[in-house]
């Protein structure tokens, strides 16, 4: 049986401050800022940033949503950390990286025989690099990375799950992926060619509490994998109705990519995602990705209004503002927003030693 899922192509997560989580990945991590806009769904205004590489190619597209308002509480059935492909002999490179910026890491180590570094952004959330001499794809260089150390795109998520088997068998059986490999209490399963980009991680925790499944500072929000197009998504849509997975949301419109979403029986939000037309060029040239805030245009007349919600951000040097024509239509026509997001955070971060 072919499946429509060929790898993927974006991961999303709620972090906490705006400017904080805009210089984390495009300074720290090292990736292009291609898209600033606002979350489509609820009641409040949020930021929806995106990074990618350089070619801003699906499997490299980290979102995030600065999300202040609640903390996430962290555990099984979420993402438990994103994992981004470097060159072979470019984690000594990262990790006086991470110490220089004092971001907490937890040194080398490795897992199917690649190594890897794990850090962690200044609201909790995970991430590594791990080396892979068959990566070829290309990164987004900065002041202080070069395109030879840079984060090419993700290897693949680690997902956090009490029971493998239930888990196993929606990533076989309503996906496409095979099992590839055990490496003591994880689990791989490629599809494709496997690899970079092709690969999910099980990481076994039978006994961690469930994490929260909602919008919440410091928690990963869902894993999309991607598929051609519309027909590709009713099809995947079928498949999962067909083996009993019948929470399966209908196909939303994010105006870069059609999507359709599902809870996977491990708790981990699973959407399948195609890349519209034009993708992420579509609203603004492609060498002046991330350089504008876009609005959905039933939004553009309350651009002032918008704004005053939001926290101020000063983009990367490299990302300077520069104007843009209007935005074309989407199939969502209205929303009501009701409070501000420019409140602190209930909590305070607090930062561990730096692993030397």
């Amino acid at each position: 049986m072919e499946y429509p899922v060929t790898g993927l192509h974006h991961i999303t997560a709620c972090a906490s401050g705006a400017q904080e989580d805009l210089d984390f990945f495009t300074k720290v991590v090292g990736q292009r800022m291609i898209k600033q806009t606002i979350l489509f769904d609820g009641r409040y205004a949020h930021y929806h940033f995106y990074y990618a590489n350089g070619n801003a190619e699906p499997g490299t597209v980290m979102t995030t949503f600065p999300y202040k308002r609640l903390m996430g509480r962290t555990g099984s059935g979420q993402v438990q950390a994103t994992v981004y492909t470097v060159a072979k002999g470019a984690l000594p490179f990262w990790i006086d990286h991470f110490n220089r910026h004092r971001i907490v890491h937890r040194g080398m180590h490795e897992r199917f025989g690649q190594k890897f570094v794990q850090f962690n952004h200044p609201c909790g959330l995970q991430f590594e690099v791990i080396e892979d001499a068959a990566e070829r794809r290309v990164g987004w260089s900065t002041e202080e990375i070069a395109p030879a150390e840079s984060v090419r795109g993700f290897h693949g998520p680690l997902l956090s799950v009490r029971e493998i088997e239930e888990e196993e068998r929606f990533f076989m059986e309503a996906l496409g992926f095979r099992k590839t490999g055990v490496d003591g209490v994880y689990h791989r399963y490629e599809i494709g060619r496997g690899g970079a980009g092709k690969t999910i991680i099980l990481l076994h925790e039978p006994q961690r509490p469930a994490g929260s499944w909602t919008f919440g500072a410091g928690t990963h929000h869902h894993v999309a994998l991607s598929v051609a197009d519309d027909e590709a998504l009713a099809e995947q849509k079928g498949i999962y109705e067909e083996l009993g997975y019948t929470d399966c949301s209908e196909i939303k419109d994010r105006n870069y990519f059609h999507s359709i979403y599902v809870r996977s029986p491990g708790g981990v939000l699973v959407e399948c995602a195609a890349t519209a037309p034009g993708g992420f060029a579509k609203d603004e040239a492609f060498n002046q990705l991330g350089s504008h805030l876009l609005l959905p245009p039933w939004f553009e007349h309350r651009r002032e209004e918008i704004l005053a919600m939001l926290e101020p951000i000063k983009p990367p040097e490299f990302h300077a503002p520069v104007p843009v024509e209007a935005i074309g239509a989407s199939r969502r026509t209205e929303a009501t927003f009701v409070a501000v997001d420019r409140e602190p955070a209930d909590r305070e971060y607090v930062r561990e030693p730096v692993t030397r």
